[in-house]
């Protein structure tokens, strides 16, 4: 299969500073994929790339067309959701609907408003009306009504409460996700995309420092909680961390034989947030 997203020797500095250090990647169809890391890390740098917003060096394809010279066909395909909204505040939800179907030859509008139907966003409201999880939900149906190859979003939930939060990532897997489509997601609330990816990308200055399915990120990585007596013994293979909760030691490993770890204590799959804590190691320092 092709990939969606082929990324070779990608890099961009911004005077001195290397925002991509000549990464290389690559997104397959019907994937979900976190692109996660700290402040800083690149996320933002590698998604503008791939939306064709900002020039870069190296080889980068997404949809078997270049984002800098094939940009008004690649939006054809390609959707984006943002952590801030770009409605201007005047507009009524009608008219936006409106202009979206205007200048997009993909938009549904039978869709887009089958989906407000189950909000309480009415079509004479203006957006200044709306609270920000009512933007955040007509911003998702004109998107979702958009019959797009792939959907990039970036910090798409900030600020919305847990209940916003929940649903926003629930319509997205029932209404628009499917085998053809894929998603790309960057976001700092980990724990609340672990159960949608399919892969994820660890990002550090501007280098990426995992790149796996969250099937092989299960059988690589274990964690085991550890008595007093057997620490030692758990510190000598090599761990990539430790931390301390009731007494007991919690140790992450990665590759270690799982028959060596299940006699220094009970094993644990760790989550992606254990994971990322682990390898960004100093990056907060």
């Amino acid at each position: 299969m092709s990939a969606v997203v082929h990324a070779r020797k990608l890099s961009k500095k911004y005077g001195t500073t290397v925002a991509l250090d000549a990464v290389d990647f690559e997104i397959e169809a019907g994937r979900i994929v976190g692109l996660i890391g700290p402040n800083g890390a690149g996320k933002t740098t590698a998604l503008k790339a791939i939306l064709g917003l900002s020039e870069f060096d190296g080889e980068l394809s997404v949809l078997g067309l270049d984002p800098r010279t094939d940009r008004p066909k690649l939006m054809e395909q390609v959707c984006f959701i943002a952590d801030v909204a770009v409605l201007p505040r005047w507009i009524r939800v009608g008219q936006a609907i409106d202009f979206v179907a205007g200048v997009h030859p993909r938009f549904s509008r039978e869709k887009c408003e089958a989906y407000l139907g189950h909000t309480k966003i009415r079509k004479d409201m203006r957006v200044r009306e709306l609270s920000k999880g009512m933007i955040v939900q007509l911003h998702l149906a004109l998107v979702m009504a958009i019959d797009a190859r792939v959907l990039v979003l970036d910090e798409p939930t900030l600020g919305l409460d847990i209940l916003y939060r929940k649903t926003f990532y629930e319509n997205l897997l029932s209404e628009y996700f499917d085998e053809n489509k894929t998603i790309i997601v960057t976001t700092h609330q980990v724990e609340e995309v672990e159960h949608i990816l399919t892969d994820l990308i660890f990002i550090r200055d501007g280098r990426i420092v995992l790149d796996a399915s969250m099937d092989e990120v299960a059988d690589r990585y274990s964690e085991i909680m550890v008595n007093p007596d057997k620490a030692e013994a758990a510190r000598a293979l090599n761990p990539l961390s430790e931390r301390q909760i009731f007494g007991k030691s919690i140790f992450l490993f990665d590759g270690v034989d799982r028959s060596r770890l299940a006699e220094l204590g009970e094993m644990h799959k760790p989550s992606i947030v254990d994971l990322f804590v682990a390898t960004m190691k100093g990056t907060y320092a």
